[in-house]
């Protein structure tokens, strides 16, 4: 799959089968459901495309997030949700044998997904867990954290959900599993295992979960969402509704950059033209943009195919071993 934007003749929700749904900052913002998504995503259904949730959020179990999500005017089944707490919960079972004892920090989603797979939920390290496993919870404290410590210095395995350091919410970002994850990694010297995003497994699970052979996944973050997408060889889609603003977007490495951009969920009905270079210039329908002397100039078109071109643009001359300054960066919103 090529490292830059890529184009569709149709609407992104005609030429995939589903859609792979990041939720915070991409389906709602803390208790509330970003204004586009419930239409949206309505409309994509209608299409025919699929929709599975995918979240590296732990804490809540599939029902739970269902539940949420259908009060917030997304209609969805617990089948269509995947969660980092499953997919840590798989990701343990290639490691360690059902039966043994597993010491669980984190919510009940993630006691649910263990115990699933048929291990013993510990909550002590003087029960000799053979493997720790942790996912993010708000109430999480000391005491957790350290008994974590305790089993993984006496010598049990350590598996993370997902270690994303932070995670956005209706006040802005709070600390996310990856920073509470970093407290036991720094107090033991050990380095988890981590399933979710941007490990490649958890997409591929929920894409054969949906049964989907041609799925696109939608996030707003580069870290996590999109390097997810290149690592798992699926296109991927950034929303400008969360963590990564175009800014980024314009300076991301090659294994984090976006197939596609769009303003938010809504952009799931329209089509996406690949940037064409004609005479140094990158062209997006009436957007063009380029790099001259270090500078990225765009004009024309609309802000998002402006933000399009000069993607391309960027990304094209830091490949070439350019610098582009990033205090001219155009501005975009």
């Amino acid at each position: 799959m090529s490292a830059g934007l890529i184009g569709t003749e149709v609407a992104l929700q005609d030429t995939f089968d589903v859609a792979l749904v990041d939720l915070d900052g991409v389906a709602y913002k803390g208790p509330h459901a970003i204004p586009s998504a419930p239409p949206a995503l309505e409309t994509a259904r209608a299409a025919g495309m699929g929709i599975m949730f995918v979240t590296n959020n732990a804490n809540r179990e599939p029902e739970t997030v269902a539940e949420h999500l259908t009060e917030l005017g997304m209609p969805c089944a617990p089948t269509e949700v995947m969660t980092a707490a499953q997919a840590g919960a798989a990701l343990l079972a290639e490691h360690v044998p059902a039966g043994e004892k597993v010491l669980v920090v984190g919510g009940a989603g993630l006691y649910t997904a263990v115990k699933a797979k048929g291990y013993v939920v510990v909550d002590s390290a003087e029960e000799h867990p053979a493997a720790v496993i942790q996912g993010f919870s708000p109430d999480l404290g000391w005491r957790q954290l350290a008994e974590a410590t305790y089993a993984i210095n006496a010598g049990a395995r350590f598996f993370a959900t997902n270690l994303d350091l932070t995670i956005p919410n209706e006040r802005g970002m709070a600390p996310g599993n990856g920073s509470l994850v970093g407290v036991v990694r720094t107090a033991t010297g050990v380095v988890p295992l981590a399933a979710g995003k941007p490990e490649p497994a958890m997409l591929r699970l929920a894409a054969a979960k949906a049964g989907g052979t041609r799925p696109v996944m939608i996030g707003d973050r580069l870290d996590t969402d999109l390097k997810g997408a290149r690592a798992a060889d699926v296109p991927g889609l950034l929303v400008l509704t969360g963590v990564s603003t175009a800014r980024d977007a314009i300076l991301a490495i090659p294994e984090e950059r976006p197939s596609f951009i769009g303003e938010d969920l809504s952009t799931l009905a329209e089509t996406h033209p690949a940037p064409v270079l004609a005479e140094n210039w990158w062209h997006v329908r009436e957007a063009r943009a380029r790099v001259t002397e270090g500078r990225l100039v765009a004009d024309g078109g609309t802000p998002m195919d402006r933000l399009r071109a000069a993607c391309a643009a960027a990304w094209a001359a830091a490949d070439a071993g350019l610098k582009v300054d990033v205090e001219t960066l155009p501005h975009f919103g």
